[in-house]
């Protein structure tokens, strides 16, 4: 059925007229105006058609136009809705048609929308079903094919003790040892079939971890051939970490044993590697040790029966002395392994460290190869501030290492001051790890020993062990109580000082110091001594806030006594102040018990002294500018100066009535001869004429007094 539509778009002509004669009247008077009025456009031929066709017959249905204002068998007065249209402006029309059109569309997909939801529901229900069964039938799959498998009710019985038992807390002690005797009664004779299979090996590891000796041996036994392919297996290679955990020389030699002719093999392995170095740095012997180096410096020595007779010594040195003509071919052979693993960012192996420490070793300082050794070590010096050069990593691993620490600090003293600027460079925001390292702090020991520019080594490992803000007493006293970070804080004002080092660290200062009598300018004391400047008034703020915790250990005495008497020119005013808390604490320190309370009457007689006994003048030299501490402590013991004349800090006093410069020697001995009956019963008896201080072995010694009391009442 053929229905009506309007044609909304067009105006009528009633507008156009209208609006064309409220232009002539609103036209301004004058002519410049007139000139620029805007003049109505005309209607074209077109528009007139248009307007006079207002209604036209449709082609389509009602349903199809989504025109539901008119039916097509009810009378329209089509001059009703032309008069009604008329109130309405022209764009309010064809909103409204455009609304219709919208309502009409949403209509007729509301209408197919249930259709097509009932089908999509039934076609989606179907798929579930499908994709449900398929599922089912692959898991059914992969349950047959699983059982097809050899050893498999063996595998699922094991895994299934492996699940019980990898619980600690729900199971108890008996128990657990019924279940490891049931699993070793699977495992035993099939230990092979187990480890190369990434889940059945953690049931082998398990049974190691609560296994005895006798069954890790027993274990080690039947994996004998296989080590080096475990080594090489994505999770099989934990087993050999489980297996040597305890360090069993049976066992350990049944691995290293494997390794022997395929290290170049497995050093680039990215699974075996770390197997291999894990176990060359912390179980192999110094013979296997050796033994595995040796692969590094050419075939010859990998191939069993191909190696020349000499030494089983793994210096390159020694080789290279004993075997001159083959110093080019292993030079070059160690260089190539060297090079391939930093090419490929594999620098944390110690074997590499230990490798790179004997070819440099063997250098000639100052030749054409070990500069050249040195510039590869060395930073793109043309890197900007944050970007990171590629071997950065490499010079950060070595640092952590016993031979890496060597290497590195080889490389501080034969290198040149602007080397040493570049190697500091990579270990910004790592000193205070490298402080409390074993190895590591050997590298900042060897940056203060051999740098002459001390406002650079200064702020470089200074400058973040001791922070300007608020935890730096905090610090401070942190690094004087780790044996290693004490001794780089210490070691500007120490030096060399035996209680300070330890052998190994004085054997590693010794080599660096005859190096740089050659690579450096400065006078050693000019420079500890400038460096010390630098990091006082920062010592000195953590002395005067936490002096007690100090002076509550021995160590944090002697760091006490050394830093106050070092380089006195700095902060008189701070150092002042630090002293006087010294002086506030020094009753607590002579009560201390033990060691301490030996050092704190030391640190006292130093500081009262003013300055360090020098063995060489065999005298107490004292500082420029004098402490004055003995003024600070003669005000706070002058009640109690008997007691410390007679007890332990009987030397103190004796170091009161010796002190340049203190004013009230005189009161001191006042004082003392007013209880000179006190002193006298500390001092004991006299020792007579020609009576030796030391008695014949394993004779008991009469006891004797106060040696401190009887020099006071020689004084006197």
């Amino acid at each position: 059925m053929a229905g009506i539509k309007r044609k909304s778009e067009v105006s009528k002509p009633t507008d156009t007229k209208t609006k064309s004669k409220k232009a002539k009247v609103e036209k301004s008077t004058s002519k410049k105006e007139s000139k620029h009025a805007v003049k109505p456009a005309k209607k074209s031929k077109k528009a007139k058609e248009d307007s006079s066709d207002d209604i036209e017959e449709s082609d389509t249905s009602e349903k199809e136009n989504g025109f539901y204002g008119f039916s097509a068998n009810e009378d329209v007065d089509m001059s009703d809705a032309d008069s009604s249209e008329e109130a309405e402006p022209m764009e309010d029309v064809k909103q409204n048609g455009k609304a219709h059109k919208r309502k009409s569309d949403d209509n007729t997909a509301e209408e197919k929308k249930p259709k097509g939801d009932g089908a999509d529901s039934k076609l989606a229900e179907l798929n579930s079903n499908n994709s449900r069964e398929a599922h089912a039938k692959q898991k059914a799959l992969a349950k047959e094919r699983k059982a097809a498998k050899p050893n498999a009710d063996v595998i699922e019985r094991s895994k299934k003790l492996w699940e019980k038992l990898r619980l600690k807390s729900h199971i108890q002690k008996d128990e657990r040892k019924e279940l490891v005797k049931e699993l070793f009664e699977i495992i035993e004779g099939r230990v092979k079939d187990f480890v190369f299979k990434h889940d059945s090996v953690r049931v082998i590891q398990t049974a190691i971890k609560y296994s005895t000796m006798e069954q890790r041996r027993m274990i080690a036994r039947e994996l004998k051939g296989e080590f080096r392919t475990l080594a090489e297996g994505k999770y099989s290679k934990f087993l050999i970490a489980k297996l040597v955990e305890k360090g069993d020389p049976e066992i350990r030699d049944l691995i290293i044993q494997e390794f022997y002719g395929f290290v170049k093999r497995l050093i680039n392995h990215p699974e075996a590697a770390w197997i291999m170095d894990d176990i060359y740095r912390a179980v192999a012997t110094p013979e296997q040790k050796a033994r595995l180096l040796r692969e590094w410096y050419g075939a010859e020595f990998s191939i069993k029966g191909l190696e020349a007779k000499g030494t089983d010594s793994a210096e390159l040195s020694v080789i290279l002395k004993e075997s001159p003509e083959r110093r080019k071919p292993i030079m070059d052979y160690l260089e190539n392994q060297i090079n391939s693993l930093i090419q490929k960012k594999l620098t944390g192996f110690s074997m590499l460290h230990d490798a790179m420490l004997q070819y440099f070793l063997v250098c000639e300082p100052g030749t054409e190869q070990a500069n050249d050794f040195l510039e590869h070590l060395k930073p793109d010096p043309t890197l900007k501030e944050g970007e990171e050069a590629d071997n950065v990593d490499l010079l950060k691993n070595l640092a952590f290492t016993k031979s890496g620490s060597r290497l590195m600090s080889l490389c501080f003293a034969y290198g040149t001051a602007k080397d040493r600027k570049l190697f500091l460079r990579p270990y910004k925001d790592n000193i205070e790890l490298m402080a409390y390292d074993v190895n590591a702090h050997h590298v900042l020991l060897a940056a203060l020993a051999v740098t002459d520019d001390t406002k650079l080594s200064s702020k470089s490992i200074f400058g973040e062990l001791l922070p300007t803000n608020d935890t730096l007493a905090e610090k401070v006293l942190n690094l004087v109580t780790d044996p290693r970070a004490r001794t780089v804080l210490l070691y500007p004002f120490v030096s060399d000082a035996k209680w300070a080092l330890d052998d190994n660290t004085r054997e590693r200062l010794a080599e660096l110091y005859a190096i740089r009598q050659t690579t450096s300018k400065k006078d050693p004391a000019t420079r500890m001594h400038e460096v010390a400047k630098n990091i006082e008034p920062q010592l000195l703020t953590a002395i005067t806030a936490r002096a007690s915790d100090f002076a509550s250990f021995a160590f944090g005495l002697q760091f006490l006594g050394e830093v106050l008497v070092g380089a006195p020119e700095i902060e008189p005013a701070k150092r002042k102040e630090a002293l006087a808390e010294v002086a506030r604490l020094s009753q607590s320190i002579l009560d201390s018990s033990g060691e301490a309370a030996s050092h704190g009457k030391n640190m006292l007689k130093m500081l009262v002294q003013g300055g360090k006994f020098d063995p060489a003048v065999k005298k107490v030299v004292p500082v420029e500018p004098p402490l004055g501490f003995a003024e600070l402590l003669w005000s706070e013991i002058k009640g109690s100066v008997v007691q410390w004349a007679t007890g332990q800090g009987s030397f103190v006093v004796v170091a009161l009535t010796e002190a340049e410069g203190f004013e009230g020697k005189k009161d001191v001995l006042k004082a003392l001869k007013k209880e000179k009956k006190a002193l006298e019963a500390a001092a004991g008896p006299a020792r007579e004429a020609g009576e030796k201080k030391k008695g014949k072995k394993g004779e008991a010694q009469a006891p004797r007094g106060n040696a401190g009391a009887r020099i006071l009442l020689e004084k006197l």
